[in-house]
């Protein structure tokens, strides 16, 4: 089709274009390529020494300054039942925040990318550097075979907190301003309007549900929103599952049904991050069966309860059971219940404990305990959801009830109560040191001629350091005595009887101060032992 040209001729001549003379195949095309630029225009750029490049194409911008402030990064442990995470978790008295550290090497832990000296900003995308230490730990615990946390190295920790940076705004940034928690709901069923919610397929996203729910109604006040995407329904993805095997399920809900749901813009933000939504990463709604903790006081004949290892079905698991409570006894007018089900002691968790183990724990805590319990027909309710109850223990009363007389200043839901620069009430410490040959491993100071005593000097790896003894703690009892009224004499002697283990039930000046100003009652919020507390208190394995 084409062929040598015959003959030549020379092509018209473009500005800016050097032309030749065309005698083949290459030149035809030439030639239609400068036929179309002779049709274009071409803007005629000009170089001013004086002004520069008047392409404004070309106008060079300086650089933006960079974010001197840390990026937080995600964590993702998986271990497998059975399995640990692999690394521990510590609370220094020298400075703030949680320490990781003996990251085992190849562990779950290490696998994620978790590194010796990072400091824990958020669990499972709950903050937690203004938490007590026995709290985070629980959170961890209760999670199962998933943990997310959110960490800083520990040189950027140091670094944030010198600069005067918020660390829980870094997290926020992190996330995205409009990110919040997924939201785990119990919707119960109303005679009338029913669940008072509708789910709705979106278009062109398998597996994909928006929800749509009545004003007033129970979904709605069970914390849903018109507008929120479903991720989970009474334990089950629903990702996997088509519209009307989920009507199906719906339907028979005949009493309550529970949701995780999240609005879109944390969606976002989730997909973002590359994170699963899950309910260990949720905010409880008005849900069921919360865990409650009594403090109990020992009476002149014991706390007033039994407790038993039972199977509670046959071939079933075996639970720990509180039985016999003593009508007028120190546990019944804590709440107790005969049959209750006990989750933890002194913020420990049970379930997994031996009947042996757990008794040893009670009895190694004095005169005081703390019990965590909940009602036994809630355990159900946690099994089918897959989930622990210790993973709500913090929202086990309802909101703006305030503190029961038998709760620890240390629970964070008090209403018009002060708080400490971490956010939290302080926590005070029953510490229960034993005698060594170099003796309890502290000093006792006081303010001459004034009754009163603090903690001086504690001797690093000591008795009194490992029972968690802090510099300056205002000492409230000595083996159950109060002592906030007496000179430094008679405390000394007290403390100097004290064989072969000394209690002393302890609280940071600034607090000491804020509880009396408030008119609350020092009692423990966490009980120390020097022989267990760097494995059980302020040194966690996890």
């Amino acid at each position: 089709m084409f062929g040598p040209r015959t003959h030549s001729h020379r092509e018209k001549v473009i500005p800016g274009i050097i032309t030749a003379e065309k005698t083949n195949l290459r030149d035809s095309f030439f030639s239609v390529i400068l036929g179309l630029e002779d049709a274009m225009e071409f803007p005629r750029f000009t170089f001013n020494p004086k002004e520069g490049i008047d392409n404004p194409a070309l106008i060079i911008s300086d650089d933006p300054e960079p974010d001197p402030s840390p990026v937080p990064r995600q964590c993702q442990i998986k271990c497998k039942e059975g399995q640990s995470f692999g690394f521990r978790l510590r609370m220094e008295r020298s400075c703030r925040g949680y320490v990781v550290h003996q990251v085992d090497p190849w562990s779950p832990a290490a696998l994620s990318g978790l590194r010796d000296g990072d400091r824990v900003l958020e669990v499972n995308e709950e903050f937690v550097d203004n938490m007590e230490f026995p709290r985070v730990v629980q959170r961890i615990q209760a999670c199962g075979l998933q943990l997310f946390l959110l960490v800083l190295k520990g040189e950027e920790y140091k670094e944030a907190l010198a600069q005067g940076l918020d660390i829980q705004a870094l997290t926020r940034a992190y996330r995205g301003e409009t990110c919040s928690r997924p939201r785990l709901c119990h919707i119960t069923r109303d005679p009338v309007l029913g669940l008072g919610i509708s789910i709705i397929p979106i278009e062109g996203q398998k597996g994909q549900y928006m929800l749509s729910t009545v004003s007033e109604g129970p979904a709605k006040k069970a914390g849903v929103r018109s507008g929120d995407r479903l991720v989970w329904i009474n334990g089950a993805m629903v990702s996997t599952l088509t519209h009307s095997a989920i009507s199906k399920m719906v339907k028979k809900c005949s009493v309550h049904v529970t949701v995780l749901v999240i609005d879109r813009e944390s969606e976002a933000s989730y997909v973002r991050r590359k994170l699963p939504i899950l309910p260990i990463m949720a905010g409880s709604h008005n849900l069921p069966h919360r865990p409650t903790t009594m403090h109990l006081v020992q009476g002149s004949d014991g706390y007033g309860f039994l407790l038993r290892q039972e199977r509670l079905t046959s071939g079933g698991p075996i639970a720990h059971l509180l039985r016999e409570v003593d009508v007028g006894s120190p546990a019944e007018e804590a709440g107790m219940q005969d049959g209750d089900l006990l989750l933890a002691v002194n913020g420990q968790p049970s379930e997994s404990m031996e009947h042996e183990d757990i008794v040893r724990t009670v009895r190694k805590s004095g005169n005081r305990v703390s019990l965590t319990t909940m009602p036994i027909h809630g355990r159900d309710f946690y099994t089918q959801l897959g989930l622990s109850p210790l993973l709500f223990h913090e929202d086990s009363l309802p909101e703006g009830e305030g503190m029961r007389k038998t709760q620890s200043p240390c629970t964070e839901i008090q209403d018009g109560l002060s708080k400490n620069e971490h956010g939290s009430l302080p926590c005070p410490r029953l510490c229960v040191l034993e005698r060594e040959e170099s003796g309890f491993g502290f000093n006792l100071g006081c303010v001459q001629h004034e009754p009163g005593t603090f903690i001086g000097q504690v001797v690093v790896k000591g008795s009194g350091h490992r029972a968690g003894l802090w510099e300056g703690d205002v000492v409230v009892e000595v083996n159950g005595q109060n002592v906030e009224n007496e000179y430094f004499e008679d405390v000394v002697m007290l403390i100097k009887k004290s064989e072969p283990s000394l209690k002393l039930l302890v609280v940071e000046r600034s607090g000491y101060e804020r509880l009396k100003h408030n008119g609350l009652p020092i009692t423990p919020g966490v009980i120390l032992h020097s022989t267990q507390v760097l494995e059980k208190t302020n040194d966690a394995f996890l």
